[in-house]
């Protein structure tokens, strides 16, 4: 029996998608692989470290960024599902100087090895953007999707109220 070879010609590149988004008030036209994930147009083509690539199943939030204004685990979102959005990021929340929530971490000791702070800090700002006075209950609740293995959340919570206070006096 004969068997007739045949060649197949593959592609020599991985297609690509064009992507337009706006990210910390910036405009980024840029092309990337169907694959790609948000968190990886961030930390890879646009360079912005701070939002961390840990479970990749969306079950830590060290990747949580603001995607149009609602809280998103980068990982999760593929980057056409990006295309055309606003996205903010932990480098874009601070303006001139600290954001107040960035400050009450640093002052009641919110975080130990900073791995989750970045993603921590970006839902405490979703959350207190939405209800600017949550209790105690809705703060953890807030908190839920994202993990910490070294704080133990005692600092987090205090740095939450300390921010809730601090905006309020602004």
């Amino acid at each position: 029996m004969k068997h007739d070879i045949q060649s197949i010609e593959l592609p020599s590149a991985t297609p690509k998608i064009k992507l337009t988004l706006t990210v910390n008030g910036v405009l980024h036209r840029l092309e990337a692989a169907p694959a790609a994930r948000l968190l990886d147009i961030l930390r890879e083509d646009l360079g912005l470290s701070g939002t961390k690539m840990s479970c990749e199943i969306g079950r830590c939030g060290a990747c949580a960024v603001h995607m149009n204004n609602q809280l998103v685990n980068s990982c999760l979102v593929m980057a056409y599902q990006a295309n055309h959005t606003s996205i903010q990021t932990i480098e874009g929340l601070a303006e001139d100087e600290l954001h107040p929530i960035q400050k009450a971490f640093l002052e009641e000791g919110g975080f130990q090895c900073g791995y989750c702070t970045p993603g921590m800090i970006m839902a405490v700002k979703a959350l207190l953007d939405a209800n600017p006075s949550p209790t105690k209950q809705q703060i953890q609740e807030g908190l839920s999707g994202n993990l910490c293995r070294c704080t133990g959340y005692g600092g987090i919570i205090r740095a939450v109220e300390k921010a809730i206070t601090s905006l309020k006096e602004n």
